[in-house]
């Protein structure tokens, strides 16, 4: 049976670049006059995708229209869809087409020479193999459509812009380790486009003289170098030269322990990508975020509500989880996100331990408070992540605080830092432009949260145009960069994963991969010290750390208790610190609800030069009876106490309500 041919010049195109685009169509059967012809872009609309053309042939750019083989010009009738908001393109044949002739549809300028490509139409900036547009015909010109005829054309990366190194965070001394390095365009597509003779230099810090690492870009747009490793524990930058732009690339940077059992794993719990909808198309979203992004895991996080996620499209989602899932490689988490009663329980990212589960709805009996739905599962078989908790109108003010499942608040998304007001020193606040948006409401406080001894440790979202974010996307909501997580752990699996989680062992970041540490006594991020076990941190709390940034650090504030404790301010990309809290631990402890004992808490605030920050897990140290028969004999100590810093109060109504608490550490 013949079939018609569908083909476009030029046949392939470079991501970004404009130009004027021939969709050809020869027919296998006569197309009688009237016949009707419509044109699918298959965009979206979004600033990534192809740019849409005008119909109105009174322009000098971006046009489309028809030519049949006679050279006569066919006007286009833009067609909106209720599925998208980039109408489709209906041409009426204004005389027979025979068999085996064309019809052309032009997209781009409607002259040729230079000003097919100055007066083009600008392709996707997304690189994509066998990139399809259709087009439907309807004989009878009545719009009986039939199945669409498709053009193909491959989008490539644009000429090499920027080139993307990819090295884990943690590494031990004389312990090997693989570096990615992805050559890239302007908008982030592997490419090879460079010229022929290019060669990349490679170089660190202490990297002997008699080593010389030249690449060559391949035609994958990818390289991986296996086996580098460091001498000596430090910090260390791997740096890419192109000698004939002296430009610089440099990668995240990296700390080399002499020894640890730990790596440090970054990813993302809670976000959508710009490019693909993981509700639309889960197995692409999965794809960008591993080998894109070059995330180590990925938590998918769809909203509950049946409209917004279908049975079927949640059975997609588990199958893909299930696949993608691999040790040492790439970990899946399968979530939802639940949204309740603003105030009282707010936004929540629910994350599964396994993979498997079905769906918790709220319009469900059993799970339409969170009371209820905490009551379904146990501990540790899901864990509870409030969300954009100082969003007004979605905000949680964590008086239904629950230590067993919230062991973790989101910090920051790409809609604002929930971390405290903007007098308490927030750089990030929710916040918009205009009439319509959402600001901030500062009953749901992270800051306030903490004083009043609710323990969690801080992760971050990404990017989330879906649900009640939708608004946000296409309003006047401000848009920060979206963040990323970092999950501290022995194992690059999900048991192990979602244990460090568990046991706070995490950070929040804006996105940069800032590398951050605390310590009180040794003991690291997310973790209780009590008195009891250690006495002598009523003397003294001995806090150690590092941080490590991606561009020069602004400054490093070690937090007491929500209050700058002790400013840093480097004058490098890194700084190590050591710090001894000396006020006695009476006099800085906040009393605890529910007759706990008083505590004081710790965390690390980082903040680059280029505004990116961090936030560190924090430590509760809690002032307890010392037990009889534990512990170290308590030192009488010569040094003379800080005077004690002021200390943020809170109210005595606010101090009755029920929350838990947890602790911190202790000092040698």
């Amino acid at each position: 049976m013949r079939r018609s041919i569908c083909y476009c010049e030029p046949a392939q195109a470079f991501a970004g670049e404009a130009n004027t685009w021939k969709f050809i169509y020869t027919t296998h059967a006569t197309l009688p006059k009237g016949t009707k012809l419509k044109f699918d872009l298959m965009s979206k609309g979004r600033n990534i995708d192809w740019e849409t053309p005008t119909n109105d042939l009174k322009k000098g750019s971006n046009l489309i229209f028809g030519v049949l083989e006679s050279g006569k010009v066919v006007p286009a009738k833009a067609v909106n869809t209720p599925t998208s908001i980039v109408p489709m393109f209906e041409f009426a044949l204004p005389q027979e087409v025979p068999a085996e002739h064309t019809f052309t549809i032009v997209v781009g300028s409607p002259k040729g020479g230079l000003l097919a490509r100055k007066n083009g139409t600008r392709a996707q900036t997304l690189a994509q193999r066998r990139r399809t547009f259709g087009l439907y015909v309807d004989t009878t010109g009545k719009g009986y459509y039939d199945e669409p005829e498709v053009f193909t054309l491959d989008v490539r990366g644009d000429k090499l812009d920027r080139i993307h190194v990819v090295v884990p965070s943690f590494v031990c001394k004389n312990k090997r380790f693989d570096t990615l390095v992805r050559f890239e365009d302007q908008y982030g597509n592997l490419t090879s486009n460079a010229p022929d003779d290019t060669l990349i230099e490679l170089s660190h810090e202490n990297l002997r003289e008699n080593l010389n690492w030249k690449l060559f870009v391949p035609e994958t747009g990818f390289i991986s170098l296996p086996n580098m490793y460091f001498n000596e524990p430090g910090v260390y930058t791997v740096i890419l030269k192109n000698p004939k732009t002296k430009e610089q690339f440099k990668a995240p940077p990296i700390r080399c322990f002499a020894e640890t059992e730990n790596a440090l794993y970054w990813g993302l719990l809670h976000g959508e990508s710009e490019r693909f909808d993981s509700t639309e198309s889960i197995e692409s979203c999965l794809r960008h975020f591993r080998d894109e992004h070059i995330l180590l895991y990925y938590g998918v996080s769809p909203f509950e509500s049946a409209e917004e996620t279908s049975n079927e499209t949640w059975k997609i989602i588990s199958q893909n989880i299930s696949e993608f899932d691999e040790n040492d490689r790439f970990t899946t988490f399968l979530g939802f996100q639940w949204e309740g009663v603003p105030g009282s329980e707010g936004i929540r990212q629910i994350i599964f331990a396994k993979e498997g589960k079905s769906i918790l709805r709220r319009k469900d009996a059993k799970y339409t408070s969170l009371s209820k739905l905490y009551k379904s599962v146990t501990p540790k078989e899901i864990i509870s992540i409030p969300c954009f908790t100082m969003g007004d109108k979605h905000h949680y003010n964590f008086k239904a605080y629950d230590p067993e499942f919230e062991r973790v608040v989101e910090i920051y998304n790409a809609w604002g830092s929930s971390e405290c007001t903007v007098k308490e020193g927030n750089p990030l606040p929710i916040d918009y432009e205009g009439k319509k948006g959402i600001g901030m409401n500062a009953e749901g406080s992270v800051l306030k949260a903490l004083l009043r001894n609710c323990r969690f440790g801080f992760v971050a979202g990404g990017l989330d145009d879906r649900g009640f974010y939708a608004d946000f996307y296409d309003g006047e909501q401000i848009q920060y960069a979206p963040g990323l997580t970092a999950i501290i752990s022995k194992e690059h699996s999900r048991p192990a994963l979602f244990e460090a989680l568990y046991q706070r062992s995490c950070y929040a970041t804006t996105g940069a991969r800032i590398i951050v540490g605390l310590f009180i006594a040794g003991t690291g991020m997310g973790a209780e010290l009590t008195t009891a076990d250690r006495p002598g941190l009523r003397v003294n709390r001995h806090l150690t750390g590092y941080v490590v940034g991606t561009t020069p650090l602004k400054k490093v504030e070690i937090i007491r208790n929500g209050v700058v404790l002790h400013t840093i301010s480097p004058k490098d990309y890194h700084c190590d610190f050591a710090i001894d809290d000396m006020d006695p631990l009476s006099k800085v402890t906040l009393q605890a609800p529910n007759k706990k004992p008083p505590f004081v808490f710790y965390y690390v605030r980082a903040t680059q030069e280029d505004g990116h920050m961090a936030w560190g897990s924090p430590i509760w140290v809690d002032e307890e009876p010392t037990i009889p028969g534990k512990g170290r004999r308590l030192i009488k100590s010569s040094a003379k106490p800080v005077a004690a810093i002021p200390q943020v109060k809170i109210t005595e109504e606010e101090d009755e309500e029920d929350f838990d608490d947890e602790d911190d550490e202790d000092l040698e």
